[in-house]
Parts: C-alpha cells; sequence; structure tokens
C-alpha cells in the first residue's frame, strides 16, 4: 500500500470561523487567529515529546482499521540541571509549563465548572484550544500523492499570510477594542498649596477592559466612602480625579494611582506638600488645634481628657494597660470620635502585644508582655470633626531579673534590611546594661515561621549590631533574635523580629502591591523561550557595601543578558598581589545579587567580582572590585558631651548633654544616674534615644544624684561623658497658676470689696502676694487695664477704693511667688459700683481643703465681708461630684455648723467634688461662695497621719512626718483649725521633714483638733483630735514610763518535774544586762544553798527556782522581785490549803514513780485492744527490761504455766506484751512423739473470740535483783462488758453495706462481718419501723452473714431497710433503699427463679421402674412398667433405636392412672434386642428413660462354648 499520511485539511475550518468572527464583530479573536500558528506549534511539539504514545487509526484499501503507535521520539530527554564549561552541576533550573492538548483540554473542563465569571481573554484562549485539542484527537489517514501534498502546503502558507495581513487591517481598523494593559496618557501631578486649601489630582487612563481606579495615601488605600466630608473620588469616561478637603499639615504625603485590569497593572504617583502660613515655631502634629464649627452635625466639638495615665515604669514580661476619659461635648447619637494611639509619634496597630479599647467614654491600652522595644513616649489622640486633642506621657521598661549574676540582658529592636531570595541582613540594638563585664559580641538565632526550632546563625560571636544572613530557603519565612554575651555568660534572647520572606526584592513589591488583576479564571500557557540555552552575561557594579572585621557584604546588578529561566551566581576573591582567583561558594551559587564573605584575614586586601551561571553554563566574570582592605568601616562613636541635670519635679530631673561629634549611624544614647556616695549606676532608659534631652523618672525624691551619657551606634558603645554636677530632686520652681473666681463681696457708693481663689498652683513656691488690675466698662466698650495696688496683696481680698458710683468695672488678680508673676485670671464680669442695699449675707471666702483622703476631706473657709442687718451665726457646705450638673448640689449636714471649717466623710474613692458654703444670719442664707474643686478623693502616695508618742521619759507629744519638703517649705500647726501661736501649752520642734508638738502640761484645756500643714507643698496635711479618754489614756502612759514596770512575757509558774522537783519559773519580755533578781519565801529572802537552786538566764529572761521535795514548811507565797534600773518588777505564787496539799501528793507519786521505773516496769499498763479480725488481746508495754527479768501471767491468782493452755496465748514481741484471749489452740499440736491421739484429742471447731469462760483478774508480774512492778485488769463484770463493748463496735464497723440476693422463694438482704458474736444485737428495720419475725420475713446469720428473707415479696415491702447493729453506743446502721430499679430488678430476678423451680418441679421425667439393661431368653414375655412424673400430666410415648412404638398385638403400651407406663412383648425375638426409651414430655419439659434390652438364645450359645 502506498500514500502519504497528513493531517485533515484545516483551511476549511479556519474559513469559517473567519466568517463567524466576521458576522460576530468580535475582534479580539483575530488577535488570537494571528498567533494561532505558534500556538499550535508550540502545542503539537509538546505533544510529540510527550512520554506517551499516541495510538493513531489507519484506515486500509479494505476498509479495515489497523492500530498503530507513533514512533518515539528521537531527540534526547531534555535534562534540567545547569553546567558549567567543565560539565560540572552547578544547579537545577525550573523547567517551563508544558503540557499537550489533552491535559489543556482537561484543566478547561475542570475550571469551567468553579470559575463564575470568564474575561475576554480566557474565553477566546479556552476557545481555541478546545478546537484545535478536538481536532488533534480526531486524525484521519488518507492517501495523497506528493504533488498534491506540496501544493496544499503551499496554500496553506499563503492563507497563513493572508489572515496576518487581515488580523493587522483589523488592529489599525479598531484600535480602542483590543485588549491592552492600563496606560497612563495624563499623569497625576504634584502640588503645593496653602493650608486649609482643596487640592484636586487628576489623571487619564487607556485600557481595555476598563480598568478599576484606587488611590492610596502612603501606600495606604484611600476609602473616600468611609470619609466623605475628606475625600471625593470621581470617575468619569476615562478620567478620574481625586480631592482632597480643607488640607492640614498632616495631609502632606506620597500620593499613588493605580489601575488595574485582566491584562495587567500600571500607576503613578504624585507628591502632596501642604504649607502653613504663620509665624513663629510650627505647631507639631499632636498640638492641640481650636475646635471649628462641623457642618454635617451643626455643632462645634469640644474634648476633654480626664483621668490621665501618668509616667508608667513596668518590668519585661508584665502586662501595663494606660487609659484616659475623654470627654466630647455635645453628645451626638450615633457619633464617636477616632480615637489613635501613637509611640514615639507612630501609629500603634493591634498586635499579640497591643490591644486598644474604646468603650465609648474611656480609652484604653493595653501592652501584653512588656520588652524595651514597647519603651517610649506615648500619645492618645482623639479626632473629632472639630478637631483634635492630645495627651502624652512616657513608658519605662525596666529589664528583668537574669537568670545568671553579671550576664547582659537581652538586646532590642531586632529588625530585618534588604531581604533577598536566600540573604537577609539582620540588625539590632545594644542594651543600656552590659553586666558585670563588657559585652563581647552577639548571636543571632533563625527560625522558620510554623516550628520552634531556633537554629544558631553565627559559631562565634560578631561584635558589630549588624549581620548577614545566608542559606536561607527560597519563598520560606523567618524570623531572628539576638542574644548577647559576655565573660558572665549569655543572655536572655530579644524580642523576635517580625517574619520576612526570602525572596527578590522585585517579587516583593509585586505582593505589596496587590494582584495584578481580579481572579478570572486566566491560565497562561508560556512557550519556550528562545533565550534559554543562552549564556548569561557578566554582573555589572559589583561593590563592597559593608565591610567589618567579620566579614564583607557584596552587591551587584544581575546582566542584561540572562535569559527568562534565572540566573544564580559565583562569587571569586583574590589576595592583593596575586593572580590567583578563588571561588568562595563552589558548593552552591546563591540566587540573590547580595553575598557576605566570611573568613577574611583582617588587614589584608582583596579584590572580589561574580560570575553567573544557568543551565547553559557559567558565564564571564565581572570587573573586579579593586582593593579592599578588610576592617571595620564605622568607628566607634565620640563620648557625648557634659551633661548638665536641671530640676523638673519630685521624682524627675531633666538631662541635656552635646551631642557626639562625627558620628556615624548614630543608633542613640543611654543616660544613667547614680546617688551620689554610692558609685551604683542605674539605667534612666532602656531604649535609646537620639534627642540631646531627656527627661529621667522615677528618682526618690530629696536624694542627691549625678548623671552620665553614653552613645551607641552599630559598632558598639563610646566612652561615658563626663559626671554631671550632683542635683537634688525636688521640683523646680515656676511662677504659680492664675487665680479663679473673681467676685464680688460687698459694695458701697466709692469702693467695692472683692475676693477670689488662690491659685490651685504655687509653682513650687508660696504665694507671696497679689496684684489686683480694672478697667472701665460701657457697654460693649472696654477701657485699658490699670493698677490698683503697687504694693502686693497677703489675702485674698481686696478693697478697691476711690470708684466712681454706678460705673461698671472689671477686674483681673494676678499671684506672685519668688519666681515671679503669674499670668492674670479671667476678667471677671462687669460689676457695677453702688451700695448694696441686702440684708442677707455675703458669700463666704478663702475656701480651701486639705487633708484629702480617699473618704474625706476637711473644707476651710473665711467668714464673708458683708454680714447683712445681722452677724452671721452659722454655715452651710453644700457637695456635688464634678460631673453633675447645677442640680447636683446638696447638703452636707441639715443644722447650721457654728465653725469655720467641716470635715466631710463617706465619700467615693477616685471621685472628684465640688464644694461651696452659704453663711446664715437672723434674716436668712446668703449667696453661695465661690466653689473649690474638682477635689479628688483619693489618698497621696506616702501620705503620713499625725501620730501620738510618748517616750521613756513619759512626755507626750505629736508627731508629723513629711517626705515632700522643699527649700521654703515649713510646718504650720493648728489648733482647732486656728495656727497656734501660743507656746505656753504646746512646745514646736521642727528637725528636717519631721515636726514635734510637744505638750507642756496635758490637760483637758488641750481638747480639740489639733492639725499641721506643710507650706510650699501640694497640700500636705493631717489632723489629730484629742478627746477626754485618749487623754487620759495616754496620761496612764505617760505614768507608765515616768515610773516604768519590768513586763513579764509569762509570770510565775510552777511545774513538777522527773523525781518529784518543783520548778518555780517567770520570764521578762524586756530588761537590761543590769537586771537583778531576788528570791523571796513569805516574806524571807532565800539564797541558794541545798533546798533551793536557782538560776536566771540574761539572754532569755527566764528566772527559775528548783526544789527537790516540798515538804510542809513549804507552804506559802514564794516572790521573784527584780530591779533594773529605774524599773521594777514582782510576780508571786501563793501555794497554800488544799493546792498546796495537792501538789504535795503529786510530788511524793511523782518521786515514787521514778523510783520504780529504776527497776523493771510498766510503761503501759495492762488493758485491752479488739483487733480488725476481733481478736480480743490484754496487752501492756514493759521498760528496763533485762533478759532475767522474770515475766509472770496470772489468772484468777493461778499462774499460768509454760505448759498450760494458755501459755500459748501469751506472745511478747520487743516491749509489748499480748494475750489472746480468743485464740484456739490445737491440742494435736501440743503432743509430742508421733502417737495417734485419742478421740477426746481430736480438733475441735475454732472457739468463740470471748465468751464467759475467760472472765478473770489477769495479773502481770515483772521482777529481777533491781525490783519488781505489777499489772493487773479486771475483765469480770464492767471491764467484761467494756471489752465486749468494743468486740461489738468493731464488728459493727467492719459490716460491708446491704447486698441484695434473688431466690425462687424471694428477697433476701444481707451484710457480711468480720466476725459473729451470739451476744451481738442486730435489728431490722423497714421503713424505719421495726420488723416483727414471721414466716414471711424472718432474720438470721448464717457464719459471718446477717441476713434478712422476704419470701413471696409484694409492693408493701418496696422502701427503706435499716439493718441495726449494736456497737456498745449508739448502733451502726446500714442502710438500703429497695424501691425504683433496685426492686425491679430483684423482684424481676424473684419471680424468673420462681417460675424456673416450678418449670422444674412439674417438669415431666421418669422417677423410676427402669432398669438399664434387660436380659431375656428367646420366646419368653417382657412387661416392663416405668414411673412417670409432671403437672400437667405428660404424654408418653415408647421408642426402639430413635423410632417411635405404636401399640399392636405384639407391643402393648399401656399408660394408667396417669403415673404408670407400661410396655409388654409377647414372646420376645433376638430382633426385639436394642435401644429402648420411655419419652414423657410437658410444656415445662420432657425426659426420656433409657434402658437396652438384649434378646438370647441357650442353644446357640453353648454351641459357641462347645466351639471355644
Amino acid at each position: 500500500m502506498s500514500g502519504s499520511v497528513q493531517v485533515t485539511q484545516k483551511q476549511q475550518q479556519l474559513l469559517q470561523l473567519h466568517q463567524q468572527l466576521e458576522e460576530k464583530q468580535h475582534f479580539e479573536s483575530s488577535y488570537y487567529l494571528s498567533t494561532r500558528s505558534s500556538v499550535s506549534k508550540q502545542a503539537f511539539s509538546s505533544h510529540k515529546t510527550s512520554s506517551h504514545r499516541r495510538k493513531v487509526s489507519v484506515k486500509t484499501a479494505k476498509g479495515q482499521e489497523v492500530v498503530k503507535l507513533s514512533p518515539l521520539p528521537k531527540r534526547a530527554k531534555r535534562t534540567y540541571l545547569a553546567m558549567d564549561k567543565d560539565k560540572e552541576v552547578i544547579g537545577y533550573v525550573i523547567p517551563v509549563f508544558r503540557a499537550n492538548h489533552d491535559v489543556v483540554r482537561g484543566l478547561m473542563e475542570a475550571q469551567e465548572e468553579d470559575v463564575a465569571e470568564e474575561g475576554i481573554n480566557y474565553v477566546a484562549m479556552r476557545n481555541l484550544f478546545v478546537r484545535e485539542a478536538r481536532e488533534s484527537v480526531d486524525v484521519k489517514v488518507e492517501k495523497k500523492t506528493r504533488t498534491k501534498h506540496v501544493r496544499e502546503s503551499a496554500e496553506r502558507l499563503e492563507f497563513d499570510r493572508t489572515m496576518e495581513e487581515w488580523s493587522e487591517f483589523r488592529k489599525k481598523m479598531h484600535p480602542d477594542r483590543l485588549t491592552h494593559p492600563p496606560e497612563f496618557i495624563v499623569k497625576p501631578r504634584g502640588q503645593t498649596v496653602w493650608e486649609g486649601k482643596t487640592v484636586r489630582l487628576h489623571c487619564t487612563v487607556a485600557g481595555w477592559p476598563k480598568p478599576r481606579i484606587a488611590w492610596y495615601k502612603n501606600n495606604v488605600l484611600i476609602d473616600a466612602k468611609a470619609h466623605p466630608e475628606k475625600y471625593t473620588a470621581e470617575s468619569i469616561y476615562n478620567m478620574h480625579s481625586l480631592e482632597i478637603k480643607n488640607c492640614d499639615f498632616l495631609d502632606t504625603a506620597q500620593y499613588y494611582v493605580s489601575a488595574l485590569n485582566v491584562k495587567g497593572e500600571a500607576s503613578s504617583a504624585a507628591t502632596v506638600v501642604i504649607k502653613r502660613f504663620q509665624d513663629g515655631t510650627e505647631e507639631g502634629p499632636f498640638d492641640p488645634k481650636p475646635h471649628g464649627f462641623c457642618l454635617e452635625h451643626g455643632v462645634t466639638f469640644e474634648t476633654s481628657i480626664i483621668d490621665k495615665f501618668e509616667v508608667a515604669f513596668g518590668r519585661e514580661g508584665e502586662t501595663l494597660s494606660l487609659g484616659c476619659t475623654v470627654i466630647i461635648y455635645p453628645t451626638v447619637k450615633k457619633y464617636q470620635p477616632d480615637v489613635v494611639w501613637y509611640r514615639n509619634s507612630m501609629p500603634l496597630k493591634p498586635s499579640k502585644w497591643v490591644h486598644t479599647h474604646w468603650s465609648g467614654e474611656r480609652a484604653t491600652l493595653t501592652l501584653t508582655h512588656l520588652n524595651k522595644e514597647d519603651e517610649g513616649m506615648y500619645t492618645l489622640r482623639v479626632n473629632t470633626k472639630s478637631g483634635f486633642d492630645t495627651y502624652s506621657a512616657y513608658v519605662f521598661v525596666r529589664d528583668a531579673d537574669v537568670e545568671v549574676e553579671g550576664v547582659p540582658v537581652a538586646p532590642l529592636d531586632v529588625r530585618c534590611h534588604d531581604a533577598n531570595k536566600d540573604y537577609v541582613v539582620v540588625t539590632w540594638k545594644q542594651p543600656a546594661v552590659e553586666g558585670s563585664s563588657p559585652i563581647l559580641g552577639y548571636y543571632i538565632d533563625r527560625c522558620e515561621v510554623g516550628n520552634h526550632h531556633w537554629a544558631q546563625c553565627n559559631d562565634a560571636p560578631v561584635k558589630y549590631a549588624r549581620f548577614p544572613v545566608t542559606g536561607l530557603v527560597e519563598g520560606r519565612s523567618y524570623v531572628f533574635r539576638v542574644r548577647a554575651f559576655n565573660k558572665a555568660g549569655v543572655s536572655r534572647p530579644s524580642r523576635v523580629s517580625e517574619p520576612v520572606v526570602a525572596m527578590d526584592p522585585s517579587d516583593r513589591a509585586r505582593l505589596r502591591a496587590g494582584p495584578l488583576a481580579p481572579w478570572t479564571g486566566v491560565i497562561k500557557f508560556t512557550e519556550e523561550e528562545p533565550t534559554v540555552g543562552v549564556v548569561p552575561g557578566e554582573p555589572a557594579d559589583v561593590v563592597v557595601t559593608e565591610a567589618t572585621k567579620s566579614y564583607v557584604v557584596l552587591a551587584w546588578k544581575p546582566p542584561e543578558q540572562r535569559g527568562h529561566e534565572g540566573v544564580m551566581y559565583y562569587i571569586e576573591k583574590c589576595i592583593q598581589g596575586t593572580d590567583t582567583w578563588q571561588r568562595v561558594n563552589s558548593g552552591m551559587p546563591v540566587k540573590s545579587p547580595r553575598f557576605a564573605v566570611f573568613d577574611l584575614a583582617e588587614g589584608k586586601s582583596y579584590n572580589f567580582r561574580v560570575r553567573c551561571c544557568n543551565s547553559a553554563g557559567v558565564g564571564e566574570p565581572s570587573v573586579p572590585t579593586g582593593e579592599i582592605i578588610v576592617g571595620d568601616k564605622l568607628d566607634l562613636p565620640s563620648a557625648p558631651g557634659n551633661p548638665v541635670a536641671t530640676r523638673n519635679t519630685d521624682t524627675s530631673v531633666v538631662v541635656a548633654w552635646a551631642a557626639s561629634k562625627d558620628v556615624k549611624h548614630l543608633v542613640g544614647y543611654y543616660i544613667e544616674s547614680s546617688v551620689v556616695g554610692t558609685d551604683v549606676w542605674m539605667p534612666c532608659n532602656n531604649k535609646p534615644v537620639k534627642q540631646t534631652r531627656f527627661v529621667c523618672h522615677g528618682l526618690t525624691t530629696g536624694s542627691n544624684y549625678v548623671f552620665r551619657v553614653k552613645a551607641v551606634n552599630a559598632a558598639g558603645y563610646s566612652q561615658n561623658s563626663s559626671n554631671s554636677d550632683a542635683v537634688v530632686v525636688l521640683a523646680a520652681i515656676s511662677v504659680p497658676a492664675s487665680p479663679t473666681n473673681v467676685t464680688l463681696l460687698e459694695a458701697v457708693k466709692d469702693y467695692m470689696v472683692l475676693g477670689w481663689t488662690a491659685p490651685t498652683n504655687n509653682g513650687g513656691a508660696d504665694i507671696r502676694g497679689y496684684f489686683v488690675d480694672y478697667r472701665t466698662v460701657k457697654g460693649s466698650i472696654y477701657g485699658k487695664w490699670h493698677e490698683m495696688n503697687q504694693k502686693a496683696l497677703t489675702t485674698t481680698s481686696f478693697k478697691a477704693e476711690n470708684l466712681k458710683e454706678n460705673v461698671f468695672y472689671q477686674f483681673q488678680v494676678r499671684a506672685m511667688n519668688m519666681a515671679g508673676v503669674s499670668n492674670p485670671s479671667v476678667p471677671s464680669v462687669g460689676f457695677e459700683c453702688k451700695e448694696w442695699t441686702i440684708t442677707i449675707p455675703g458669700p463666704p471666702v478663702g475656701l480651701h481643703v486639705l487633708e484629702v483622703r480617699d473618704t474625706s476631706v476637711v473644707v476651710l473657709w473665711e467668714p464673708p465681708l458683708f454680714d447683712g442687718r445681722s452677724p452671721v451665726n452659722g454655715y452651710y457646705l453644700d457637695i456635688k461630684e464634678a460631673s453633675a450638673g447645677e442640680a447636683g448640689w446638696k447638703a452636707v449636714h441639715e443644722k447650721t455648723n457654728k465653725r469655720k471649717y467641716m470635715k466631710v466623710t463617706g465619700l467615693a474613692a477616685g471621685t472628684s467634688y465640688v464644694f461651696r458654703v452659704r453663711a446664715q444670719n437672723l434674716v436668712g442664707v446668703g449667696n453661695p461662695s465661690a466653689n473649690v474643686g474638682p477635689i479628688l478623693a483619693q489618698t497621696r502616695p506616702g501620705t503620713k497621719d499625725i501620730f501620738v508618742d510618748v517616750d521613756d521619759n513619759g512626755v507626750i507629744s505629736m508627731v508629723f512626718e513629711c517626705s515632700e519638703m522643699k527649700e521654703g517649705s515649713h510646718f504650720v500647726w493648728s489648733k482647732n483649725y486656728q495656727e497656734i501661736t501660743d507656746t505656753s501649752r504646746l512646745t514646736i520642734v521642727t528637725e528636717g521633714g519631721k515636726s514635734r508638738a510637744i505638750f507642756n502640761s496635758p490637760s483637758l484645756e488641750d481638747l480639740g483638733t489639733f492639725s499641721c500643714m506643710v507650706t510650699n507643698t501640694d497640700g500636705v496635711s493631717s489632723s489629730y483630735t484629742l478627746t477626754e479618754e485618749a487623754l487620759l489614756r495616754l496620761l496612764d502612759l505617760s505614768h507608765e514610763h515616768k515610773f516604768p514596770v519590768i513586763p513579764f512575757k509569762n509570770e510565775m509558774a510552777m511545774e513538777l518535774l522527773e523525781k518529784g522537783r518543783v520548778r518555780f519559773w517567770a520570764q521578762m519580755e524586756n530588761f537590761t544586762s543590769a537586771c537583778q533578781v531576788e528570791y523571796v519565801f513569805n516574806d524571807v529572802i532565800i539564797e541558794q544553798g541545798k533546798k533551793y537552786t536557782m538560776t536566771f538566764d540574761k539572754t532569755t529572761g527566764l528566772v527559775e527556782l528548783f526544789m527537790d521535795s516540798l515538804e510542809v514548811t513549804d507552804e506559802g507565797t514564794f516572790t521573784f522581785n527584780l530591779v533594773d534600773g529605774k524599773a521594777k518588777g514582782t510576780t508571786s505564787l501563793v501555794l497554800i490549803g488544799d493546792e498546796f496539799r495537792e501538789l504535795q501528793r503529786k510530788s511524793e507519786f511523782e518521786r515514787a514513780e521514778w523510783v520504780r521505773k529504776q527497776g523493771p516496769h510498766f510503761v503501759e499498763y495492762l488493758g485491752f485492744t479488739v483487733t480488725p479480725a476481733c481478736d480480743v488481746l490484754l496487752k501492756c508495754k514493759i521498760g528496763n527490761i533485762k533478759p532475767e527479768t522474770e515475766i509472770i501471767w496470772s489468772k484468777d491468782c493461778i499462774e499460768i504455766a509454760e505448759d498450760d493452755e494458755g501459755a500459748e496465748k501469751i506472745e511478747k514481741k520487743d516491749s509489748e506484751l499480748t494475750f489472746n484471749i480468743g485464740k484456739w489452740i490445737n491440742k494435736q499440736e501440743q503432743k509430742k512423739g508421733g502417737k495417734k491421739p485419742s478421740a477426746k484429742d481430736a480438733p475441735l471447731p475454732p472457739r468463740p473470740k470471748i465468751s464467759k469462760q475467760d472472765a478473770g483478774i489477769y495479773e502481770v508480774f515483772l521482777r529481777d535483783e533491781r525490783g519488781k512492778d505489777k499489772s493487773a485488769f479486771n475483765l469480770t463484770e464492767a471491764g467484761y462488758q467494756a471489752v465486749m463493748n468494743e468486740l461489738f463496735r468493731v464488728i459493727a464497723n467492719s459490716s460491708c453495706d446491704i447486698q441484695i440476693h434473688s431466690t425462687e422463694h424471694g428477697i433476701i438482704l444481707s451484710s457480711n462481718v468480720t466476725y459473729y458474736d451470739e451476744n451481738l444485737r442486730v435489728g431490722w428495720l423497714h421503713k424505719d419501723a421495726k420488723i416483727a419475725a414471721s414466716e414471711r420475713v424472718k432474720s438470721g446469720v448464717t457464719g459471718e452473714q446477717l441476713w434478712l428473707k422476704i419470701n413471696e415479696p409484694t409492693e408493701k415491702d418496696k422502701g427503706k431497710y435499716t439493718m441495726d447493729i449494736f456497737d456498745g453506743k449508739d448502733g451502726v446502721k446500714r442502710v438500703l433503699d429497695l424501691s425504683g430499679k433496685a426492686w425491679e430488678e430483684a423482684f424481676e430476678e424473684f419471680q424468673r427463679l420462681k417460675a424456673a423451680a416450678i418449670a422444674e418441679r412439674n417438669r415431666a421425667r421418669v422417677v423410676g421402674g427402669l432398669p438399664d439393661v434387660v436380659a431375656i431368653q428367646e420366646g419368653k414375655s417382657l412387661n416392663l412398667t416405668g414411673n412417670v412424673w409432671g403437672e400437667p400430666t405428660p404424654e408418653v410415648w415408647w421408642v426402639k433405636n430413635d423410632k417411635e412404638l405404636v401399640s399392636d398385638d405384639r407391643y402393648k403400651l399401656k399408660f394408667e392412672h396417669g403415673k404408670f407406663a407400661s410396655i409388654t412383648i409377647a414372646a420376645v425375638t433376638t430382633a426385639d434386642s436394642g435401644k429402648y426409651a420411655l419419652m414423657v414430655k410437658n410444656k415445662y419439659g420432657k425426659e426420656a428413660g433409657e434402658f437396652t434390652v438384649s434378646v438370647y438364645n441357650p442353644d446357640e450359645e453353648g454351641k459357641e462354648e462347645k466351639k471355644d
């Protein structure tokens, strides 16, 4: 067969496709038609190189199909190993994706099910690939001549050229309707405008499909819909704009516009700069701005931040919370401000370390697991639509305690830079504390995200705070940490860095920018690039970016000629002066255009160059870097300038210094402080600061400090600066705050009396006076301010004279202290100068508070300057919470207060209050005074109260201490809040921060409230009320101190000692070594001698008197008289009458006991015990026993000999003797010689544990040459009953819980005991009622089982059953609730067993009458009768050899009276031999009575015997 194989013509299909495109005007598909040949070639090329062989169907001339396999591909399988010129494998190249048409069709069909929206590109590609795939499968083979084949090939080429021309023509005709990526026709332009203006950014974008537009501010997406008051974004046709309204300084940023469609992405940037038009210092981002009117809500929002957080201190690992209460006025429904937290002017984002919460009133920031990175200035910014307010305070984080003394603390601020495919630079900051020795270096650890295994990156510690980490795996994420190292050891690790991905920077930038397009189901297939197989060119711009003693970092640009499969790099080095190049990374090429070279010799010069490689080989080297000397390029910073410390507050100091000179890459400064004279330096900050001014907080008030500063950069620490001058930590003195509440107190024709409230802050120094200014007011016209007094006023009121009647005046007041004059107060309202005609008193003046505590405060005032028509006769004090309105005022008391002060109690801690006072006269109550407050009800830390002291001389004084003393501060003592000027009653002595008010002659005249206030402080004060009761108590205490008494820790006591000795003793509590003791008996001094022994231990204060015995003459009083300087003490003990005689008897007994114990004696006398096994034992303990000591037992005065039966019951173990009363002795065990025991010696059953036979008096005797002793136990009557009661107790407590057993007769309740005695009383109760014995319910004992049998139980037997066992007292009860499930199960089991018993009793059975074997002579008659039983009467039949017999002439079967079954066989034959059975059966069962019948012939048997 001849012919050629070719693919079915495609021209017709392509023409049809072209016509369809013309009809539908789908110009997009023409683009793919123009590229059809390249796609087809790629597809068929992939098909041919597939490892599978295609089956081809070939038609023969006869029409038969023959299946043949296509030939295997002839070219070798492609390798993906990259090799250099020496054919060495240098890496692996990822191949381009390939697929045949079958795979493509499968992917397309699978993807169609999941994709909801299809793009134009996807539709065109899918239709084209599916059609061609279908064509490639349906291959037909036809015979054609070579001439025809050549002609068709020429026609196909001509058709392809025609289609390409047609496609180009369509492109020119419809250029805008072709799909293409976005393109910026007009880009947005940067603008610079003044603050408050509006900025509009414009751009024009082309692209098909229509691109999506997004605007960004500093890479943060702008949501114009969420902030319509600020941004407006518009898109009209292809023109897009972003409008930024009411620009302020914070709108200065880089703005990006991004255009995105299915073909790609494009972006453009524009810079917007907002300028301010003002003179002076420009405001910062956190400086508060005046609130403006909000058009959206029609109000002006005013923000107040209260309950502010103070400077905070935390420790690493702890949790710290910061919070403020924010009040927004007015309140607009559903409107909430924007609350933002900042650290060092950088906004904080919520993370696992940072949690923010806004409740609508309170803003809270929680820092979990503090680290030094969290240290800094924290700012709360509250943004409203009228402006914003801020509040800031510093947070200090102290280092956690080190595990090993002397090691450095953990580094901080670990960051990753310059991340690439297999390379990243890790940086950190050195800690503030190096430990006991300087830091020698650092270890860097890395960990892949997702596991917990840390690997150390460097073998030797690095001293430079920057380290390149190589050897990363591309595409994986890593975190890093750093540990410091010195001679003492290694520090704790730092906080881990943020995760970083090892990948190419361009890929990272593309990922940050977001996806190129939303997923539309597009699948891209890449052809094999023509550049594959090209050796890459040489890298460019090889430079050294970092050089240290430890390593050198190289960087370069990739080559321009590199193909699309990716390149890798080899780094080579050469020592200066040689021509030998050595490959650094010969083991594995690197993928990143960065590399760190280690193991270089310090001080030597090196050249470096780089080669590229891919699958085609290794390229030419780059241009060498030139001579590089190995060494640190970065020097240590120089020492900072001299620090200057100035006072700030009473716990902080401001430190300023000159910056380090010529320092590169400064990280910051560390400040250290030391108390003068200690030489112990403590860090003031644990995170370096770059400013040259720092406020050091947390210092001790009144201490003297010096400071020093050191700079730090990546190379290390500088030398410490010189120490600052010593500064005492006290609050700096400043001008006071402005006075407030300027009010009119009285007015006459030509003068007015003014009053005001003193400043809330005196600036750290006492207010020395006030200055008053005035001006005239006519309507809305204000005159100039004039001074009214040239000399400072010392009171908070002033009489303004020489005024004009009926003229309005305004007044303002300024306060003065040693630092200067304050700003003026807020001008008062206009006061008219005319005479008052009111009759009620004016408002009280001079309101102020003292002694502020959590629940109380003292309010003081001065009387009004104008009394009205009658004198003031009392005052009313009003109070309200600061947050309440005017309706919140309420009176503190109901009755008038005559005094000019009042202590208010019952306040809520942490709540702010406002107070005012009203005066009263006979006419009525006057106007309230100016408010004082808000006063926060909170006890200041370190607050101390006045305490009363009585010294050793009996002097009574009041003492008050203050730890906040400042320059110019002094103590002011008052009685009833009037300063004490008369020193006849009190003497004031002040030393430093301690003042003492001494009573000269305490009496009832001194009763009252004494208070003490410290000037030039923040209200440090306290009071003490001396009552009559307290005065009497103090006078008694003073008398005790004047005439002291030696205190006794223990008064005289007595105790008996061994041998009957008597010990008298007492112990003093306070005494000196000069203390003397006098021993007295009946007013006669006794001395050391034969009868008396005395001791006095001056270390413990123990006084002792010993007597060997008590005689009749020793009855009386024993006394210890003590003298210690002017202090005296006496303690006595009276021994007379019965008490003395009882003590004498005990003494004699103890002496007799001591004599007894010199020989063998009883430690514990003979008694009894009952073991858990219910054995009754008589036991005693003996002491001081020798081997030759005799031990004799007896009962009823009859000795128990060794050969007696009772001797076996005696046991001795160590010092304990026991006699087992109930032990059973087997007489056979006592027999010796092996003779057969007689009947009387046969073993008896075990005897009871105890019986009446065991009653008697048992005695034990001990004796040897040293002495003797005896003990007896009366086991009769009461003794016997006590033993039995104990036995009953053990038996009763050994009983187990009641168990349930069911039988065919009923239910049995039982409990087992260890042993049962016939005398034990056991009672059973049912429902708490005693059960009477009957035939149906019985109780009893079987062995050790106590039981209750309930025959034929019914529902009445349900309920609670109690077994009461007598235990000698109340009895032991065991309870069982026989109801519910327990009753059901027991009753069901009883019925089952009863039914089974009935069935067994009435079951049909053969009860007798039948033999097992019957031997009968042939010809005889056989008659057998079997007795049968069963209820109901059973069925009866007979069987022979398992076959039933029927009654006939041969077999006569009878069943009579229901009991007798008979079988008769007349003239038996040998055929009747066999196995017979009488079968009986009823409804309860059946049974067979089997027997064997053997018929024999005597004649045949005789013949057989003869034969034998």
